[in-house]
């Protein structure tokens, strides 16, 4: 057999694509076709191996194979031998993360290091001590976990008040209580801040030439938007509020996701709402726990609220869609609020979009109950003791 140039790219091809004993058995059967001196000149014309030519000429001569276990080379993860490694990672540094405060990143930032998660393992899942990987392993899953440790001035609290120690040991409780039930639902509800609909700057980047205007001003148009968000399930729901954000609004929220979504969870029979003790919602605001009692008792679920510290309002999960929603649009013009729509539509977070919608009612500000009207609806809250600002627990008046 000759071998032109041609047949020279169309042998080397086609062996560097095969692999193990198809690779060998097909040179051999090369050198084969090349007669006498064929293993040389392979070897010098193709470039293959001698070696790797007379195992293959061995194998195609006696009919047997030497088939190579790709899978069983190298050093297996952590997780191949421990499948829940993982997801008790994630579980342990959940409670303990929040938000860049900045929005520039997705990233979450954790309170607690790579030593202890190791140890929390050991403690809260049942692992031992000789089947957990090193420390530094366990540094590389949080950081595949998009868990990054790093230092950011903004995310030391202004303040820290006596009870916040106290207040996440209780979150932990009911979040994890809340996440393993399947008779409760946990929503994360908060508002973001106001956006400017005007040719105004950002910040970010963006491959197309934008103009904003030089001077920053305040517009005339605005819209809040208003999330309610189900960390189970990794569900957002948005709305865009055109006018004041209060406590009508925040629990009309609240009543239209459960209405959408009441029918799945036919089992549910307790709501627990995470919110960040805000003006609109803390557990002292009348018109709030009004609203509230009344959704109870409309639904004739239970409802948990479970507020974060001062300060701490980006420990809140709902936090975490919201940088993603700032990091999305950042670069972009919003000067009008179906731009804005279209970018909370298009925006996904762990591969969902949000269901959104623009509300356009008008709420008024100042509402709220009489001493007497509030000391009635007291007596129907359970707060918890020491920590009764935080946690109360509202059940419905049955029908």
């Amino acid at each position: 057999m000759e071998l032109t140039e041609s047949l020279k790219k169309v042998f080397t091809a086609t062996a560097k694509a095969l692999k193990g004993s198809d690779r060998r058995i097909f040179m051999a059967q090369i050198v084969k076709a090349l007669d006498k001196g064929g293993q040389r000149r392979a070897e010098r014309e193709l470039g293959w191996h001698r070696r790797t030519i007379r195992k293959g000429m061995h194998e195609l001569e006696s009919g047997f194979r030497c088939y190579e276990n790709f899978s069983a080379r190298g050093r297996k993860p952590a997780e191949y031998h421990l499948p829940n490694l993982l997801n008790d990672i994630k579980a342990i540094a959940e409670a303990e993360s929040q938000t860049d405060p900045t929005f520039k990143t997705t990233r979450l930032y954790i309170r607690i290091s790579a030593a202890e998660v190791r140890k929390q393992l050991i403690k809260q899942k049942g692992y031992s001590d000789e089947d957990l990987p090193c420390e530094d392993t366990i540094r590389t899953k949080l950081n595949k976990l998009k868990y990054h440790p790093k230092k950011v001035k903004k995310s030391q609290p202004l303040k820290k008040i006596p009870e916040t120690d106290a207040i996440f040991e209780q979150l932990k409780q009911v979040n994890k209580q809340a996440d393993t039930d399947e008779r409760v639902l946990r929503m994360s509800v908060d508002a973001k801040g106001r956006v400017l609909l005007a040719l105004l700057s950002r910040g970010g980047f963006n491959r197309l030439e934008i103009k904003a205007l030089d001077h920053d001003f305040r517009p005339d148009e605005k819209v809040t938007p208003v999330g309610v968000f189900l960390p189970q399930y990794n569900e957002l729901f948005v709305f865009l509020i055109t006018g004041s954000v209060t406590s009508d609004t925040l629990v009309d929220c609240i009543r239209d996701v459960w209405v959408k979504i009441a029918a799945r969870f036919s089992l549910v029979q307790t709501l627990v709402i995470n919110q960040d003790n805000g003006p609109e919602c803390h557990s002292r605001r009348t018109q709030f726990m009004h609203r509230i009692t009344r959704f109870a008792d409309e639904f004739q679920v239970i409802i948990q609220l479970a507020y974060y510290p001062p300060y701490h309002s980006k420990y809140n999960p709902i936090e975490r869609v919201w940088g993603v929603l700032e990091n999305y649009w950042r670069g972009s013009l919003l000067d009008s609020l179906e731009t804005v729509f279209h970018f909370a539509k298009n925006m996904t977070y762990n591969g969902i979009h949000p269901v959104v919608e623009i509300v356009e009612k008008t709420y008024h500000t100042g509402v709220k109950l009489t001493k007497k009207a509030m000391d009635s609806l007291e007596k129907r809250f359970e707060r918890l003791l020491g920590l009764e600002k935080w946690f109360v627990c509202i059940r419905p008046t049955p029908t």
